[in-house]
């Protein structure tokens, strides 16, 4: 996929991780660890082969995105990111339009370190805020206080044109009136983009143990469903409708890099635990990296990269990637994908009789341009991918 860069075009991404935070959120299951010390040389020197190892594979190539993911990416030393950023530049093309986000925590952020990244040739980043209450920062077991996340919020602003933060709802004993004046005052704090999640229950989590425990009852069904509609309703009132089922932006600002992995574009994944997909000959590639941080360390030390797996995704794999994926986004999958990507049309992939339901029902359209889940059929998506997938 190396055609042109347009303004729907899935774009091509690199996607960095940094495995450490300071302390284990307990709803977390991203690979992320907390360490005593991190020596950064040796793992910016790590990063850096691993880049040159992928940048072999996918010559002439243009950069459209770049995302620092954890982990708490903030506790990367700023030369460490202003290295791989460098390195990238100088094994690809970089896009003129560029994106470059870091993941920041409040508690890893301060006006030096902000600048130091901006420096580096970050333009964009995106806060872990997750609440504005400290009763529920608490809960989440956040670090940060509700003081540190405003702070955190306005030396954003401050160093940065762009930025966005998250936040989780459905939280134990939340309101629709206290969940309602929370995204007010968030839209207060926004610029162009917010991400809201869900708050759930994930496997090996210490909340998972503490949810079986009955520590904590999260919102049934009923109300979950109805915080997710008055979020739709309040940010898209507010000029920031969602483009994806957790992220809202006002126009030209959603994440392009995000975009890619939902458009079902190619990405590079360096780091611990990072996947990539990469199109190669004709295939569709799946890598994986080693997910332990030191066995990672290790075998790029040893080999020149960490790779643990590489798999060609076969056709049927693949098409169902690309509607899982391309379903999400507001915008759909347009028809040329699907030929571009699989040389089909969407009728030649999904259940007929189920297409028909779905589409009768208000879920799903299908019209000369696009396949795409409605506003309803987001809200329902993984019911709508089992029927249309089977």
């Amino acid at each position: 996929m190396t055609g042109p860069v347009t303004a729907t075009a899935p774009g091509f991404a690199i996607y960095v991780h940094w495995p450490f935070c300071l302390s284990k959120c307990p709803y977390c299951d991203f690979n992320s660890h907390v360490r005593e010390r991190i020596e950064q040389d040796r793992w910016r020197t790590a990063l850096l082969a691993e880049l040159d190892h992928y940048a072999r594979l996918t010559p002439g190539r243009t950069v459209t995105s770049i995302f620092f993911g954890g982990g708490t990416p903030s506790l990367m030393e700023p030369a460490t990111v202003g290295a791989v950023i460098d390195r990238i530049a100088a094994r690809w093309t970089l896009d003129p339009a560029v994106e470059i986000t870091l993941e920041a925590n409040p508690t890893s952020v301060e006006a030096g370190r902000f600048q130091g990244f901006r420096s580096a040739g970050v333009n964009r980043v995106s806060l872990g805020i997750q609440a504005l209450d400290q009763p529920s920062l608490t809960f989440l077991g956040r670090q940060h206080s509700a003081e540190e996340a405003l702070g955190a919020i306005d030396l954003a602003a401050r160093h940065f044109d762009r930025y966005s933060f998250d936040l989780i709802y459905a939280r134990p004993n939340q309101t629709l009136e206290s969940w309602a004046a929370e995204l007010d005052r968030a839209l207060d704090l926004a610029a162009g983009h917010l991400s809201v999640y869900q708050l759930t229950i994930e496997q090996g989590t210490a909340f998972a143990t503490a949810h079986a425990r009955g520590d904590f009852i999260l919102p049934d069904d009923e109300l979950a469903g109805a915080l997710y509609e008055l979020t739709q309703a309040r940010l898209a009132a507010a000029g920031m409708p969602s483009y994806e089922i957790s992220n809202h932006a006002r126009p030209g600002q959603a994440s392009r890099h995000n975009l890619t992995y939902w458009r079902y574009g190619d990405y590079v994944g360096v780091g611990p635990g990072a996947h990539g997909r990469l199109t190669l000959g004709g295939d569709k590639i799946a890598t994986r990296q080693a997910k332990a941080p030191e066995t990672w360390l290790a075998r790029v030390e040893a080999q020149g990269h960490g790779t643990q797996e590489t798999e060609t995704i076969d056709p049927a794999a693949r098409a169902e990637e690309l509607v899982m994926m391309g379903l999400r986004l507001a915008e759909g999958i347009p028809r040329q994908r699907f030929r571009d990507e699989l040389g089909l049309e969407p009728e030649d992939l999904v259940d007929a009789t189920a297409l028909g339901h779905l589409t009768e029902g208000g879920f799903v359209t299908l019209d000369r341009d696009r396949l795409a889940a409605t506003d309803a059929g987001r809200q329902r998506l993984n019911a709508v991918l089992a029927a249309l997938l089977r």
